[in-house]
């Protein structure tokens, strides 16, 4: 049987990656294997290509290029070979993040994005992705309380957020089979109850 894979998208301050570790615990208990990887990341050429990614200031086509080939190597060492073990897959960012980052924030051309998302994972695409969504001034009021250095992406103006979020938006009307919006101002609780009932829903 294969297995699922399910992905945890929203702009930064969103505060999905605090539920990512939950939610393989909860899968755990359930008797699934599980996997925690993040994008870009994930393997061992991945985690430098973040590096760069999140530090390094390029053009725009050079970003979402290697973005997309620390998914390919993320989606050959890690994802496929798990899903096709009957293993699940628990990922912070998939190819919705390059559509909202590259695209919606930077204005990469959609035919580029929509090439190389076609090229490099035609037939995988996530089972279900959690999109935190949240208004841009509380995420931006969590991300100066978190008081840490930001990254790159962190670093950039409220209207680039903002375009950020409504690609997020336009992603998930177009794909509402797939992507589930989660009110992320909420209370911790509160959301996890929400995230139980539309994982159970659809991949259990």
């Amino acid at each position: 049987m294969k297995g699922k894979f399910i992905t945890f998208e929203g702009i930064d301050g969103a505060g999905k990656s605090s539920h990512v570790e939950w939610l393989a615990g909860s899968l755990r208990e359930r008797g699934k294997v599980v996997h925690v990887t993040r994008e870009p990341g994930g393997t061992e050429l991945g985690e430098k290509l973040r590096t760069l990614l999140l530090n390094d200031a390029m053009h725009l086509e050079t970003e979402t290029l290697l973005m997309f080939a620390a998914r390919r190597e993320h989606l050959a060492r890690l994802i496929e070979p798990a899903l096709a073990r009957g293993e699940w897959v628990v990922c912070d960012r998939f190819s919705d993040a390059t559509y909202a980052y590259q695209g919606g924030g930077r204005g990469l051309d959609k035919g580029k994005f929509l090439a190389l998302e076609h090229w490099v994972h035609e037939h995988v695409q996530p089972d279900l992705t959690l999109l935190f969504d949240l208004p841009l001034d509380v995420a931006r009021e969590r991300i100066v309380l978190a008081s840490r250095v930001l990254d790159k992406f962190e670093q950039e103006r409220a209207d680039f957020h903002e375009r950020v979020r409504q690609a997020y938006l336009e992603r998930a009307q177009s794909n509402p089979s797939r992507v589930r919006i989660v009110n992320a101002n909420q209370t911790r609780d509160e959301i996890r109850k929400s995230l139980e009932i539309v994982v159970s829903s659809i991949c259990l």
